[in-house]
């Protein structure tokens, strides 16, 4: 059967850009990636992504099968429920998890930092590095060529934009697809997990993850993450076989700073932060935090205090705006180039890492004569805009300040009656178990061809 050579290059070297890239790879599909970080190691990417059975499947399929199992062998211990709580870390509902009995159909946890290095492994090659995206220009010949600030060009026969949500591809593509604020700021930290830190916790929320919910529309996440290596980069004592093996002979470590931690954030509506919080440091951070919760539980107050400095940042949570299918060529997008959503599902990289893969199989049957190239980008295009924006709106639903809990009168109701419904549900099981459910409605249907 005849082929059609492909080169693609792949604007940014986030999760979804680099799936992509193992992907093209691994069909035998010429692929360069250019990333603007200068170094593999630069940047903050130390905090926790769940990954979900949409996510694990599309890396099972694009990674090599050794380093799909370095993967798995490299994300933190599973938590085991998911604990609501109020200010003063009282539990109002304590959801028992899915055990992972499946290493692809079942929910992780891994530090970004740490995915970041496995999916940098085997692929030295075909990274640019302190490659910053400034335009496209397409060709006579139908091939495109990425231009970039420090004056070098790359030419390819497809590009995709993979470079978040202040897309530079995105902007002159796509012009009339907007990103907005959710009007939600978040403040993040990382805490060293010892003993100390540990015991600032109720007992029941290890293994697992905590969510705050207290007045004035203010939370707070609690990620507890525990890694199979130690404070010096040695495999622990109870790790064994396999795992043992495929850390020892693994090159990434050499590259992740990641430890065990406990990853706090915290946020609220906008309107309730000063108006300088996104040039803060993170010190000033780390105070401010204290000053908005003077009446919170001590224990997680000093936690907030016990907050690396360098780890800690604010983020303006945003969100795009849906828009219609567009004429399709070849320049596409994956990801929050595309379709950057609120944290509210917790679906973003793996609406990326979907992306990716669906992105592979386009491309594939170009490759194999199948389809013609813009035929098969606009048939990913298609699903694609549909599952995207689908999560988009739904995570702006959980994650919004415009959600009834954050208005100054109606607030207070909407928090009696979340935490009165709690409460009844911790005590009925039927309840509970409709609650398990709905945080895998969206984590994990069968993916479509």
């Amino acid at each position: 059967m005849a082929t059609t050579p492909l080169h693609v290059i792949i604007i940014g070297a986030g999760t979804g850009g680099m799936c992509l890239a193992h992907g093209l790879k691994r069909a035998g599909i010429s692929v360069a990636v250019y990333e603007r970080d200068r170094t593999r190691t630069a940047g903050l990417h130390g905090y926790r992504v769940g990954i979900d059975p949409h996510g694990s499947r599309a890396l099972k399929a694009c990674l090599p099968p050794d380093l799909y199992e370095t993967f798995v062998a490299t994300c933190a211990r599973d938590p085991k429920y998911f604990v609501f709580l109020d200010e003063h870390l009282k539990p109002t509902i304590t959801i028992p998890l899915r055990e992972g009995l499946d290493e692809v159909d079942s929910e992780k946890s891994v530090s970004r930092m740490t995915l970041r290095q496995v999916l940098f492994t085997g692929m030295e090659d075909h990274i640019h590095f302190g490659k910053t995206f400034t335009h496209y220009e397409r060709r006579e010949d139908g091939k495109v060529t990425a231009f970039f600030e420090d004056g070098s060009s790359a030419v390819g026969d497809v590009l995709v934009a993979a470079d978040g949500a202040n897309s530079r591809v995105r902007k002159q593509y796509l012009p009339h697809a907007q990103v907005e604020d959710a009007r939600i700021i978040s403040i993040t930290a990382k805490v060293p997990l010892t003993e100390e830190s540990k015991a600032l916790l109720p007992k029941g929320l290890f293994p697992g993850i905590g969510l705050v919910v207290a007045p004035k529309g203010y939370s707070c996440i609690l990620h507890w993450m525990e890694f199979p290596w130690d404070r010096e980069g040695g495999l622990k004592n109870n790790i064994g076989g396999n795992d043992a093996d495929l850390l020892a002979n693994w090159p990434g470590l050499l590259f992740d700073n990641t430890r065990d931690y406990i990853n706090w954030g915290f946020w609220a509506s906008t309107d309730k932060f000063p108006a300088d919080v996104m040039q803060r440091g993170g010190k000033e951070l780390i105070q401010l935090a204290l000053e908005m919760t003077p009446n919170w539980s001590p224990e997680l107050r000093k936690l907030f205090s016990m907050g690396d400095p360098t780890t800690c940042f604010p983020i303006n949570i945003r969100t795009s705006v849906p828009i219609e299918p567009w004429p399709s060529s070849n320049i596409t997008l994956l990801g929050d180039a595309i379709h950057t959503m609120t944290p509210g599902q917790g679906v973003g990289a793996n609406t990326a890492l979907r992306d990716a893969h669906a992105i592979v199989r386009a491309l594939t049957a170009v490759r194999d004569g199948h389809k013609p190239l813009v035929q098969a980008i606009h048939d990913y295009e298609g699903k694609m805009i549909d599952y995207g924006f689908k999560a988009v709106l739904e995570s702006k639903k959980q994650t919004s300040g415009d959600q009834p809990i954050h208005k100054p009168y109606v607030g207070r109701l909407a928090l009696a009656g979340m935490r009165g419904y709690l409460r009844l549900a911790d005590r009925v099981p039927a309840m509970k178990r409709k609650m398990a459910d709905d945080i895998y409605r969206y984590r994990g249907g069968e993916d479509e061809d």
